[in-house]
């Protein structure tokens, strides 16, 4: 029988009639079975928590479930955050040391209040501490000889005119034998000139005689002044118990730094046998690069702090290079140090902070507030009853007080004295909590 094309429309419009009906009652019947899940859940979370089945609805179990049993805090029972290591939060918790007023008291951390400070802006370089060139000398005996005696020894403190060495010279004893010929020629012609003179007054002598006497006296006169400066030139005394003994003396008040001469040595008259320093005046000398050629300048203040002990001291900038070397491209720089104590011995290393600019920091700790936390400067912030560590980001600072940028207001109260025994404390508390 042939099925005419009305048919066939009505047939497919009853099929898809018959489609749409079993699509809807198909998502009807997911969205009740995802409702008695629900339910089901929250009946399974009383169960557990109280002990005891008990009736409600979806909405009363996940109140039950939101809130926990009595005694327990929200966090406690909190789901774990994906990717978090267990005791992160306990971790994070530790940057808070509390402290009772007592305990603070026993561990001499004191607090403070950040505010204004005068700070100073300051450039620091590696130097090392090398002798004071005006006052070092390398002595020589300015006479060649042989030593017969060495009475000084090395690290000596000798004062100006303490003899170093005896030396026996042949060119003393010279020196010496014509100081005395001379002297023995002036004192003939001072009597030859005084006779020739009263009988040139009494008419008895012609002048053209005293005037000879005269002349002769004079040249006696000048060699026995060339003979006595030259002993003088080599600091030679004029007479002695041997003619050939010399004496070599020191030339200044100081420290013997070097010592090459022995007993017996033959020295020549221009070898260095003493190197002789007054260590009471040291140079703390850097290098400056060419960057930093316009922070520093001669005159400028500048402070020196030891490498190998705590040790401060200041000095004035007293020279800078006037030019580079052509390998580093640095200039050589110097602080004359004043070293009465001697304590600044020649070859120690030094830190050498050129001060620049003195300044008015809005907000600043002092400098023993600063400690590294988590590889942060960082300062121990009193919050509440309880001292927390805030990382802050420091400027300019002095011998006293660091500038706080950012991370501190002024008008904060502070960990400042003995602020390392919470930085321990705080410590303690990340180790306990990791275990």
């Amino acid at each position: 029988m042939a099925i005419s094309n009305k048919q066939r429309a009505a047939m497919a419009a009853v099929i898809l009639v018959g489609v749409v009906a079993g699509a809807a009652m198909l998502f009807s019947g997911r969205e009740s079975g995802h409702d008695d899940g629900h339910d089901d859940h929250g009946h399974g979370e009383q169960t557990t928590q109280g002990g005891t089945t008990e009736t409600g609805t979806a909405q009363g179990g996940h109140n039950d479930a939101s809130h926990g049993a009595p005694g327990k805090t929200p966090a406690a029972s909190a789901p774990a955050v994906a990717g978090q290591k267990p005791g992160a939060a306990d971790a994070h918790a530790g940057e808070a040391v509390k402290l009772s007023p007592a305990q603070l008291s026993a561990s001499g951390v004191t607090i403070a209040t950040a505010g204004p400070a005068t700070v100073q802006d300051a450039t620091e370089f590696p130097g090392e501490i090398k002798f004071n060139d005006d006052m070092t000398a390398h002595v020589v005996p300015r006479v060649g000889g042989v030593v017969e005696r060495v009475p000084a020894s090395i690290g000596q403190q000798v004062r100006k005119g303490d003899v170093l060495a005896v030396i026996a010279s042949p060119g003393v004893s010279d020196m010496r034998s014509e100081l005395q010929a001379a002297q023995r020629r002036l004192d003939l012609a001072q009597r030859l000139h005084q006779r020739e003179k009263t009988l040139f007054e009494e008419k008895i002598s012609a002048e053209q005689d005293y005037l000879q006497a005269t002349t002769a006296l004079q040249e006696s006169q000048i060699a026995v002044r060339n003979a006595t400066e030259k002993l003088a030139a080599i600091g030679a005394q004029r007479g002695g118990a041997q003619l050939n003994q010399y004496e070599l003396r020191a030339p200044f008040d100081g420290v013997i730094v070097e010592k090459h001469i022995s007993l017996g040595e033959a020295v020549a008259d221009n070898a260095t046998v003493f190197t002789l320093s007054d260590l009471r005046s040291v140079w703390a000398e850097f290098v400056v690069s060419a960057q930093d050629l316009g922070r520093v300048r001669v005159g400028q203040q500048a402070s020196i702090r030891a490498a190998a002990f705590e040790a401060q001291a200041t000095g004035k900038v007293s020279y800078i290079g006037s030019l580079l070397g052509q390998q580093t491209r640095t200039a050589t720089a110097r602080v004359t140090l004043a070293n009465p104590d001697m304590a600044w011995r020649p070859g120690l290393f030094v830190t050498v902070r050129a001060l620049v600019d003195r300044v008015t920091a809005p907000v600043a700790v002092e400098v023993a507030a600063i400690q590294t936390v988590e590889d942060k400067p960082s300062v121990f912030v009193v919050d509440g009853d309880t001292l927390r560590a805030r990382p802050v980001t420091v400027g300019r600072s002095s011998s006293t007080h660091v500038e706080i940028v950012s991370g501190l207001q002024a008008g904060e109260r502070y960990a400042s004295g003995n602020s390392f025994v919470l930085k321990s404390e705080l410590g303690k508390s990340s180790a306990e909590h990791t275990h």
